[in-house]
């Protein structure tokens, strides 16, 4: 008998990528379910059960720990989560897993947040605030900077190919919004142009693709930027 697929509460931006490529890489089944972040559709209540902290993306995988079904909210929490289950993309010995980890903490820690700073300011923010411009683009081109060092001397992040990348990868993909040159980091642009060659990658990132006008025109939709910036509880 197939497995039940895996329930994928999903929006398409850089954290809900690193699961649709993820799961793409896997092979394994997944159903959809659209989180509309510009309508406010991550504070429903019923999304709030599996997501406490009304973000998406999440799962709800059905053959779960000893069959039980679970749910799994936070990116990093999910890619570590599926990869432990299906044996791929984390090492199974313990210096290959320190390796991928630090790596996706780098990643959940400092450069997703800072580039969705650099984001924000350059983008969202209802006045240009140059202070702000200036201290998140030049964070995000010095964790840049920290990828291009580490790039310098192996093909992926840590090592062999992982669930660090595929973290990274998304947040990557839109650099000019970010302010970056892919040019000015050699290393970076050759792992990037590396990883969108792989198919999985590409079709992961393709998923809902049609939807994302919804986030990249936020800046010009007050009612939607007033949900996705302004509301923290409902």
């Amino acid at each position: 008998m197939a497995p039940a697929p895996i329930e994928l509460h999903y929006w398409p931006t850089p954290n809900g990528w690193k699961i649709t490529i993820m799961l793409e890489e896997l092979g394994v089944p997944y159903t959809l379910k659209l989180v509309d972040i510009a309508k406010g559709e991550q504070f429903d209540p019923e999304f709030l059960k599996i997501a406490p902290n009304n973000r998406m993306p999440a799962i709800v995988d059905p053959d779960g720990p000893d069959g039980a079904p679970i749910s799994v909210f936070e990116s990093g929490a999910i890619l570590l989560y599926l990869a432990r289950k299906h044996g791929r993309f984390l090492p199974a010995d313990e210096r290959g897993r320190v390796e991928v980890e630090q790596w996706l903490m780098w990643q959940m820690g400092g450069l997703g947040p800072m580039a969705g700073q650099a984001h924000h300011f350059r983008h969202y923010a209802p006045e240009q605030i140059p202070y702000a411009i200036d201290r998140y683009t030049n964070e995000c081109n010095r964790l840049y900077g920290v990828m291009n060092r580490r790039l310098a001397d192996r093909p992926f992040l840590a090592g062999d190919y992982s669930i660090a990348d595929m973290a990274c990868i998304g947040w990557v993909k839109p650099h000019k919004r970010q302010g970056q040159d892919l040019n000015d980091f050699p290393n970076v642009k050759r792992w990037f142009d590396t990883l969108l060659a792989r198919p999985a990658v590409a079709k992961g990132l393709a998923v809902a693709e049609d939807k994302r006008h919804r986030v990249t025109g936020i800046a010009g939709d007050e009612a939607a930027r007033k949900v996705l910036f302004g509301q923290t509880a409902r």
